[in-house]
């Protein structure tokens, strides 16, 4: 249900192409009401600086395999997504993850034996280009406000990149995440319920276990605020999935689809 985003090109990106003053000069970037390229996407990834914005709106889990990230569940299957419509438009005013907000740009290293990053951006969006209309990029060959403002953007996901993955690291040294199941009850008279898997979550029998004192350490640090703004975020799941039912999404929808039929 959650895998992580290929390795090869983050997730959305299709390309990447440094941004520069001599090839884009010219170059605007657009606001746009609708973002398709969220559209199909059921899982996004979070950084824990937003745990406390998103669990109010998303189940938060961590996908599968040995190198988990918290992921924010937009919906239960692939290429359901409960808060956009096809074509990109929101559904209704939820939180956005600020991995969606960053796109298209990202900061990337463009030689692999030093740790500099650049501001790049992909090239296959039309939200970036030789536009008439638009925000510039570029004047007089310096980057415009606009432009430092993208970047600083890029820069703070990048360090908040960073504490997430350290938090990651703490829940993985304490053995603390498992493989997840939930099982939630369709409402009409089938005694079946439908099973999510394919991600991981914390285990609330092992958290209990944890001593006093590394419990003491990650309420210093935050941590403890973090595991329990996920915890929570998990009874978000039955929500999504009403959401789907009432969207028409997904097999829970098919399989009602089925019974009205069957019915009749």
């Amino acid at each position: 249900m959650a895998s992580a985003p290929q390795a090869n090109l983050p997730l959305f990106y299709k390309d990447l192409t440094p941004l520069n003053s001599r090839d884009h000069a010219n170059w605007r970037s657009k606001s746009v009401d609708k973002a398709p390229w969220i559209a199909q996407q059921h899982a996004i990834p979070l950084t824990t600086d937003e745990f406390a914005q998103a669990q109010r709106h998303f189940p938060i889990v961590f996908s599968s395999g040995d190198n988990p990230v918290p992921l924010a569940l937009l919906g239960l299957h692939e290429g359901v997504n409960v808060f956009f419509k096809d074509d990109g438009e929101a559904l209704e005013d939820a939180y956005v993850p600020a991995y969606a907000r960053r796109y298209p740009f990202l900061l990337a290293k463009l030689d692999a034996k030093n740790d500099n990053m650049s501001l790049c951006f992909d090239p296959s969006s039309d939200l970036i280009g030789d536009f008439k209309e638009g925000r510039e990029l570029f004047k007089e060959s310096e980057p415009t406000e606009h432009t430092q403002e993208v970047l600083q953007f890029c820069q703070r996901f990048e360090e908040a990149g960073r504490r997430t993955q350290n938090f990651v690291e703490e829940l993985k040294k304490a053995d603390l995440l498992m493989d997840g199941e939930v099982a939630i009850q369709r409402g009409d008279d089938s005694d079946k319920p439908f099973i999510y898997r394919g991600f991981q979550m914390i285990n609330q029998d092992k958290l209990r276990e944890v001593r006093g004192d590394l419990l003491r350490t990650w309420n210093q640090s935050g941590m403890l605020p973090l595991i329990f703004a996920h915890l929570f975020s998990l009874d978000r799941m039955r929500v999504i999935f009403a959401k789907q039912v009432e969207q028409g999404k997904g097999p829970a929808a098919e399989a009602a689809k089925s019974d009205a039929k069957k019915k009749n």
